[in-house]
């Protein structure tokens, strides 16, 4: 092999002093989920990485039901067999649940529409924590400005203490109408809770009969409209 002269290197000399180096292009910035359509928010939830509980779901859990609903349902997070169908409330709790929206003349898919605050399985079932739950209630208030309900239904004391920013039990938040996003929300018992205890399930039916006139309230103010005022 020869040995290496100056010369060899003279194309240096020759490259333009300005040569611009190469760059990597920037990625564009990802839309605000406060902007997505249907569309674009379920394939963003599909691919969220936003916190820790990515690592071990099987299948996020967006939600399901009609997109344009009076009835909005919320509930805290997948459970082992929401996280396996990717479904929320299956199982004996979602039976119940099917129920209790009987009892309304109402019907999963049918002017109804439901959610959870958080779109995985937090590992053993544990609630889910604040940096989580800040990290995914975006969506869900992107779901609720989507579907645009008239009455959401908060399912257990997660989810209503998240949606009304507040430590309060259960009992007190109870047979009273609170707000989130604007719109009316009654907060009732989990159908899981009710399953391990009978005893309460009938002021869970006296919290669907004040959703119910609850419901009922805004359908009227609606029909009335400005005009009426």
């Amino acid at each position: 092999m020869p040995p290496v002269t100056e010369d060899d290197f003279a194309w240096f000399d020759a490259a333009p002093s300005g040569a611009p180096l190469p760059t990597t292009e920037p990625r564009p910035a990802a839309e605000p989920v406060a902007m997505l359509d249907w569309d674009a928010l379920a394939a963003r939830v599909a691919g969220c990485t936003s916190c820790r509980l990515c690592e071990k779901r099987t299948n996020t859990v967006f939600g399901v039901g009609d997109r344009e609903a009076d009835w909005m349902l919320i509930g805290e997070a997948p459970g082992e067999n929401e996280d396996k169908q990717g479904e929320p409330f299956v199982g004996q709790a979602g039976k119940l649940l099917d129920n209790m929206l009987q009892s309304l003349a109402l019907k999963r898919g049918e002017n109804v529409y439901i959610a959870n605050v958080i779109k995985c399985r937090p590992p053993g079932n544990r609630n889910p924590e604040p940096d989580e739950v800040a990290r995914c209630e975006p969506y869900l208030q992107r779901q609720v400005a989507l579907v645009k309900p008239k009455l959401i239904v908060a399912l257990g004391r997660f989810a209503a203490q998240t949606l009304l920013k507040t430590d309060a039990s259960i009992a007190s938040l109870r047979g009273r109408v609170h707000a989130y996003e604007g719109v009316p929300v009654i907060v009732t018992y989990h159908p899981a809770y009710l399953l391990r205890s009978l005893q309460d399930k009938s002021k869970a039916w006296a919290d669907l009969c004040l959703a119910r006139d609850t419901f009922r309230q805004a359908e009227s103010a609606d029909a009335i409209g400005p005009a009426g005022q």
